[in-house]
């Protein structure tokens, strides 16, 4: 008999031998109908595993994070059978599980067409039904290669001969197919089938351009028909608030293939909404102790090569440039420029906290294929900041940090967070008494946030712990945006310090902080979880003036004039077209307020108050509306409230 522990503490015997599924059973039927795999040791295995020792053990179920993740990989194996089966002269290699599905790369000899999709989805569900046996074998590695070569699969075969000769190689079968995989998977075909597969994408073997192009189909999978409809909403609700294609509807921005890709035209209402955004963000850093700092776009090269980035992030940087004989390098990083600017002078330990922001433009080579919309670009800006302070000052640094970082969110209406932290990994510079100070110092700011987090133990940077923040959109989306990262290389790289109050050098603490991370994206994502509809504070166009004849062209402009003087970002439309056809098309254009003209208004001074959703808010004097707005604005609603003069947004 093995003694097994449970994840509730208690402790269970079993004969040796005993397989995971025969545990669930144990502990109860429900439990086993819902397991998928299992833990052991911290080892997800399959729930045929046998115990032979002493062993922690869990049960993984399908509606788990770990549960969906084997599904959807498992949902990856049965897509590439039925590729197989309908296409046998096509050879896979790689298919992984990722966010919300998986997806397998294809060696197909003709681009795979939407028909070809619907073929292998149906095919898919007939092996669901024929509910196949999952099952895992061990070879040694060249017998692996040797099946694999027999069955002309040389993608397979690359792979296997990557790894050490005398090692063991797992593979899955079910039925006539193979895999290579370390598994785990689900025990059999029919514990899949709630699917939907999506698109195909071109990639390229091992993700180098040089390589074999590839056919990648994409597909979602779920542990319950209600979770694969919920998602294929929000798709659907995704694909409505497109940036890309609200983007040129509103006229905010381009991306211009004669200049290039990924390279973003921030046209005259795209341009208001990010002065908008930048002003508030400096007002925030101004009433936090920030100063503000402008670095150049480009360096020597031997910048880079003191930073690190020459040997870490070659790859993402642009070739140099040569300017005088020497080699420069347009910036895929602020930091190095704030470091320099700290290393002028000589530094007291009494002018630390430092804390320094900048709206930097950064350039990364991004590879074609990857660049999407202002998601994926190869120029934007980040919102940086560089805190340099001393080791007692890091728990209020972060906590400060981390208070101004959900502030800013909340306000641009984003209420819902995960938290993760990222702790030291095993290769790392630093003292284990510094690294515990300042992932404690993580910890707590955390706390007093009344937060929740998941640590990602081991997923630090190797100079420093993490805090990243995901925001939540309006269809449930989660978007990494906002990220403090402690870092104790680079103040080693350049050599910075202070004196201290004992005379002596001392090195800072260097904190990397960034809260909307690009402007670019998350401009795309502030499009998207409004559906271009922007709470007042941010629109472009917050109130439009229309007349229903040009008699009334006078008190219009009186109007607008009136709400410019009053800072607000208001135009006129005083065109001879029927008031009904002006008020579609500003809708359209989704503009918050219609201030609409007529006989009445123009007597009475006032205007008629309409808003982008249809609702009449009646005749306004003009003193009110104007502080109305105004009040509206400066409280920067997102959505209705009580009292509040806008109405919901979508």
């Amino acid at each position: 008999m093995i003694e097994v522990r449970l994840p509730d503490g208690a402790v269970r015997t079993f004969p040796e031998g005993t397989t995971l599924r025969e545990v669930a059973g144990a502990i109860g039927s429900r439990l086993a109908k819902a397991a998928v795999a299992g833990s052991v040791d911290g080892r997800a295995v399959d729930l045929e595993y046998r115990l032979t020792t002493a062993a922690a053990v869990s049960v993984i179920t399908a509606d788990s994070e770990a549960g969906l993740e084997i599904i959807r990989h498992s949902t990856s194996h049965l897509m590439a059978q039925a590729v197989k089966e309908l296409f046998p002269a096509t050879q896979v290699t790689i298919g992984p599980a990722v966010e919300n599905g998986f997806y397998y790369d294809f060696a197909h000899d003709r681009p795979f067409t939407t028909e070809d999709l619907g073929l292998i989805e149906a095919r898919m569900r007939e092996l669901v039904k024929a509910d196949l046996p999952i099952t895992r074998e061990l070879l040694p590695r060249d017998a692996a290669i040797a099946l694999f070569r027999e069955m002309g699969e040389i993608f397979k075969t690359e792979i296997i001969g990557d790894i050490p000769e005398g090692e063991e190689v797992s593979l899955y079968r079910q039925g006539n197919f193979v895999d290579l995989c370390r598994g785990p998977h689900v025990p059999s075909t029919g514990r899949l089938g709630h699917f939907k597969l999506l698109s195909v994408a071109g990639a390229y073997w091992r993700g180098d351009s040089r390589n074999q192009q590839l056919q990648r189909l994409y597909g979602t999978a779920w542990a319950d028909e209600k979770g694969l409809k919920a998602y294929l909403h929000q798709l659907a609700e995704a694909e409505k608030r497109d940036h890309r294609r609200l983007g040129r509807e509103l006229e905010l921005f381009s991306l211009q293939e004669e200049a290039g890709g990924g390279l973003v035209f921030w046209h005259p209402m795209g341009s208001r909404v990010r002065h908008v955004i930048e002003e508030f963000w400096k007002q925030q850093h101004r009433e936090a102790g920030y100063e503000f700092l402008h670095t150049p776009h480009l360096a020597n090269r031997e910048l880079w090569r003191t930073s690190g980035h020459l040997d870490f992030y070659s790859e993402s940087m642009f070739n140099p440039l040569t300017v005088d004989a020497e080699q420069y390098q347009v910036r895929p990083m602020n930091c190095p420029f704030h470091i320099l600017i700290f290393r002028q002078g000589l530094r007291s330990y009494r002018e630390l906290p430092l804390r320094w922001a900048e709206l930097g433009t950064v350039y990364r080579y991004e590879m074609s294929g990857v660049l999407h919309g202002l998601f994926r670009v190869r120029g934007f800006t980040q919102d940086d900041a560089h805190i340099f302070c001393r080791a007692d000052q890091i728990e209020a640094e972060i906590e400060a940090i981390l208070e101004l970082t959900l502030a800013t969110l909340r306000t641009f209406g984003f209420a819902d967070f995960q938290i993760n932290l990222s702790t030291r990994p095993a290769k790392s510079v630093g003292s284990d008494a510094i690294w515990e100070k300042a992932t404690a110092a993580l910890r707590q700011a955390i706390a007093r946030q009344g937060l929740d987090h998941v640590e990602d133990v081991g997923g630090g940077a190797f100079y420093g712990p993490k805090i990243d923040v995901k925001i939540t959109d309006a269809i449930g989306r989660k978007w990494q945006c906002s990220t403090v990262q402690l870092d104790f290389n680079l103040p080693e790289r350049f050599d910075i310090s202070y004196i201290g109050e004992d005379g002596q050098r001392h090195r800072p603490i260097m904190i990397h902080r960034a809260l909307m991370g690009s402007l670019e994206r998350f401009f795309g994502v502030l499009i998207e979880h409004y559906a271009g509809h922007f709470p007042l504070w941010l629109a472009p166009v917050q109130a439009v003036v229309l007349t229903i004849t040009e008699a009334h062209d006078a008190w219009a402009e009186e109007v607008r004039r009136t709400l410019l003087a009053a800072g607000l970002r208001v135009e006129s439309d005083l065109r001879n077209a029927k008031v009904g056809y002006k008020i579609r098309e500003h809708t359209l254009k989704k503009v918050p307020y219609l201030l609409i003209i007529g006989d009445r208004e123009r007597q009475e001074r006032t205007v008629s108050l309409r808003g982008r959703q249809g609702k009449d808010f009646g005749a306004v004097p003009l003193a009110e509306l104007v502080s109305r707005l105004l009040t509206e604005t400066r409280t920067r609603t997102a959505t209705q409230g009580p009292g509040q003069l806008q109405e919901e947004t979508p």
